[in-house]
């Protein structure tokens, strides 16, 4: 996802108020990524700083990968000393990146939190690891995960497990999109394993009065898909994340898609918040996240370009509807915070 990598101060937005966070611990949010929007808009939500600890200039090969997460667990250490957090949020995977916090934690009286992604459960490679997941979650304050069945997986280890399904995204100095005539659809992907991006160039050949923009770094993407792509999709290229915020509030709708079932789209949630509808998979998890404001697929070029069709013909429903599911989800995150405020100030 499109962030630029970083901290975070608190001060980025006005969200949540003084008065709300005087008894929220110091927070640290430390992600191993280049990039990572839910690791920044939850650090700013609890008024903490996020930080994105990245070597990628070592890159994830058998050769450097040692290298890479020890220069990055010198930097974490660094960090934490710095700013001295009473709460250290992680993001997993990496499971590694966690060790440090705990380190830090031990000696510090701190708390930890992970935010274990799906990927940290489902993963071939984190899979053979769930021995390493158990023993940090069981010495955790809590672990956050994004939906009820990776908590009963988490709960099921005699450990505390909190679903944040998504959290509040704001763009606050965002670049305007510079829309086109045509009806306009930002594509939401990273071209990982799980996004069926032929089905959605079969759907965009299908449908040439839509533009489509694709955001992602395209050096992920292989070549024979770019050279497949009809000429109403454009490549955006890594964006800023003014940018990004831009993209998807000025585009008419998102699409963002998932083979994998108990995934939640950050692409998806992070388009509502800006009152953009969304065009997504067709999974339990998605459906009840998304029960407005939303058209489910089933990941095929023909369910695709029909939604999008339909999209345009009550594109004012739509647009509609993701509204009022953006305030219900503001009401709901406010309950989870003061649960997560809770989980990391108990001593």
């Amino acid at each position: 996802m499109p962030q630029a990598p970083g901290a975070v101060p608190a001060s980025s937005t006005a969200r949540p108020s003084a008065a709300a966070l005087a008894a929220v611990p110091r927070v640290t949010y430390i992600s191993w990524a280049a990039s990572c929007s839910r690791s920044d808009h939850t650090a700013r939500e609890l008024g903490g700083r996020s930080h994105m600890v990245y070597l990628g200039s070592l890159g994830s090969r058998a050769s450097t990968i040692a290298f890479k997460y020890i220069g990055q667990w010198r930097r974490t250490a660094r960090l934490l000393r710095q700013e001295r957090p009473d709460a250290v949020f992680v993001m997993t995977p990496p499971l590694f990146a966690a060790l440090p916090a705990f380190w830090y934690a031990y000696w510090h009286g701190a708390r930890v939190v992970l935010d274990a992604h799906t990927a940290a459960f489902l993963h071939p490679r984190w899979q053979r690891l769930q021995w390493l997941q158990r023993a940090m979650c069981r010495a955790a304050a809590t672990t956050i995960v994004h939906n009820e069945h990776l908590a009963g997986v988490v709960r099921s280890w005699n450990t505390h497990a909190t679903v944040v399904s998504d959290v509040p995204v704001i763009f606050p100095d965002s670049v305007p999109f510079a829309r086109p005539e045509a009806f306009s659809v930002a594509v939401v992907c990273s071209f990982n394993y799980d996004e069926p991006l032929p089905a959605i160039i079969d759907a965009a050949r299908a449908l040439p009065d839509v533009r489509f923009f694709v955001t992602g770094d395209p050096r992920f993407l292989p070549r024979e898909m770019a050279d497949a792509m009809p000429g109403n999709m454009t490549l955006t290229g890594f964006l800023s994340t003014a940018e990004y915020g831009g993209l998807i509030s000025g585009v008419d709708a998102v699409l963002t898609l998932t083979t994998r079932n108990h995934t939640m789209l950050r692409g998806a949630y992070e388009a509502i918040y800006q009152g953009t509808p969304v065009i997504i998979s067709d999974w339990p998890l998605l459906r009840e996240g998304f029960p407005r404001g939303a058209i489910h697929v089933d990941n095929t070029a023909t369910s695709i370009a029909d939604a999008v069709r339909t999209m345009r013909e009550d594109h004012a429903q739509y647009r509609s509807e993701a509204g009022q599911l953006k305030h219900t989800k503001l009401e709901h995150w406010e309950d989870v915070r003061r649960r997560l405020i809770e989980s990391i100030a108990a001593r």
